[in-house]
């Protein structure tokens, strides 16, 4: 008798002491905890951390995260406005604002992650849809891309690539996604602390368009200062021509110069030289006839001369020579 009371003595105890465990439960600082009696929730959420009681085996904890949350999206093919392909990838922030609520509709984080899925993917879409490339592109509408400013000469050539000014800009396309998904994700209890593209890639059918344009726009450039080149080129060589026929011309006007003067030098000691006596004055004329002759003459030449011809008047008194007697 004695033994089966001790016995029924440890069994109330273990009893009591487990009852005692399923009454109290703690709260971590990165939880907020749901309790729930009979699959329903009672009372308020749970949110300051601590040690709290509950009544054991009629209601359950359910631990939800009290944390900065993340959501990753996978990359989506998205048409936008002007009909160009492209894959969107972002991602998000937000945390459980309503545990109640959350709990509800959606009870765990995956159900979450999958609605997150739906709404910001939609969401995302439908923005992107609306708005041109370069408006995804493009941070906001006070930026202003960096160009080479070298390109603004020239004719035609220094529009390439040029951006059109936008409206918009991802930064104002991104609040947009984010107000839009924040209405409808408050109605499970998430607040959507922050909304990003994180990158944006052309669609691979579209790439080598864009590759060949860009090959194009760079080639025009090139060819642009290749002929800017040729002509510097040309300016060049023309300079070097006009400095060298100047250079020559002159060189060659210093020795005209300087030959007209040694003529008249020449002329003016032959004038001093042939001119002091008539002899002199004779044998002068004589050498210049002979001169004459030597340049006219060739062993080749035929010339008909009157008997009156300045030319024909050496020969003509010339006196015959004197015959020597054997």
């Amino acid at each position: 008798m004695k033994h089966f009371i001790v016995t029924l003595a440890v069994l109330v105890v273990a009893l009591a002491l487990f009852g005692l465990m399923g009454a109290y439960y703690t709260v971590n600082q990165t939880e907020q905890v749901i309790i729930t009696q009979f699959g329903k929730p009672v009372g308020d959420p749970i949110t300051e951390p601590g040690l709290h009681f509950k009544v054991p085996f009629v209601q359950n904890v359910n631990s939800l995260d009290n944390r900065f949350l993340e959501w990753d999206g996978a990359p989506v093919a998205i048409p936008t406005r002007d009909k160009t392909y492209i894959h969107v990838e972002t991602f998000a922030r937000w945390r459980i604002e309503d545990p109640k609520t959350y709990f509800v509709r959606l009870h765990d984080e995956r159900s979450a992650q999958s609605r997150l899925e739906d709404i910001l993917g939609s969401e995302t879409r439908n923005s992107i849809a609306k708005h041109d490339l370069i408006e995804i592109v493009r941070t906001d509408r006070n930026r202003k891309p960096q160009r080479d400013e070298s390109l603004k000469s020239g004719t035609g050539i220094g529009m390439i690539g040029v951006l059109p000014p936008i409206e918009f800009g991802r930064l104002k396309i991104e609040e947009e996604i984010k107000t839009a998904a924040a209405e409808k994700l408050a109605e499970f209890g998430i607040a959507l602390l922050d909304f990003r593209i994180k990158r944006v890639n052309y669609n691979p059918e579209v790439l080598d368009r864009i590759y060949q344009r860009m090959i194009s726009e760079r080639m025009q450039i090139a060819q642009r200062f290749r002929s800017e080149g040729e002509g510097e080129s040309a300016r060049i060589a023309g300079q070097r021509e006009r400095d060298l026929n100047e250079i020559q011309s002159k060189a060659y006007w210093q020795v005209q110069q300087i030959r007209g003067e040694a003529d008249a030098k020449a002329m003016e000691i032959y004038a001093r030289a042939y001119t002091q006596n008539p002899q002199a004055a004779e044998f002068y004329a004589f050498l210049k006839t002979m001169e004459t002759y030597h340049k006219i003459f060739t062993r080749d030449s035929t010339l008909v001369l009157s008997t009156d011809s300045d030319l024909f008047n050496l020969l003509k008194h010339t006196a015959p020579k004197s015959k020597v007697n054997p």
